[in-house]
C-alpha cells in the first residue's frame, strides 16, 4: 500500500512540475503562427518582419513547427542554431527573397532566441 500510494505521489509530482516553456502559437495548420504577446517585446519588430518576408514563400506553420520540434519539416534536418544560420545564408543568396543584410540578421537573432525559449 505505501509503495502504491509512493508511486501516486511521484507521479503526481511528476506530472505537475513539468512546466511547458515552449514558445506559445496561435491557429492551426496554414494559420499557425507564434503569439506575439508571448515574446519579449525587444522581439516583436523581428516576428513581424519574419512573419511578413518569411510568408511570402511558404506559412509560418514551416518555422513553428521547426522551432517546436528541433527537425526541419521538409527534410527532417536538424534544426538548430547552424542551421539557422545556414537558412539566413541561403535566404540571403535568393533572389526573391526580398531580404537584405540587416532583415536576415533580425531574423536569425529571433530564431535563435524562439530555438533557446522552446528548449526551456
Amino acid at each position: 500500500m505505501k509503495r502504491l500510494l509512493l508511486l501516486t505521489a511521484l507521479i503526481t509530482l511528476a506530472t505537475f512540475s513539468l512546466a511547458d516553456a515552449r514558445v506559445k502559437v496561435k491557429g492551426r495548420g496554414d494559420k499557425m503562427n507564434f503569439d506575439f504577446d508571448s515574446v519579449d517585446a525587444s522581439h516583436r519588430p523581428s516576428m513581424e518582419l519574419m512573419t511578413r518576408k518569411c510568408s511570402k514563400c511558404h506559412t509560418m506553420e514551416r518555422t513553428v513547427i521547426a522551432i517546436q520540434t528541433g527537425r526541419a519539416p521538409i527534410t527532417g534536418q536538424p534544426f538548430d542554431r547552424q542551421a539557422i544560420k545556414a537558412y539566413g545564408i541561403k535566404m540571403l543568396r535568393k533572389p526573391n527573397s526580398d531580404m537584405n543584410k540587416r532583415e536576415i540578421r533580425e531574423v536569425v537573432i529571433l530564431l535563435n532566441y524562439l530555438l533557446e525559449e522552446n528548449s526551456k
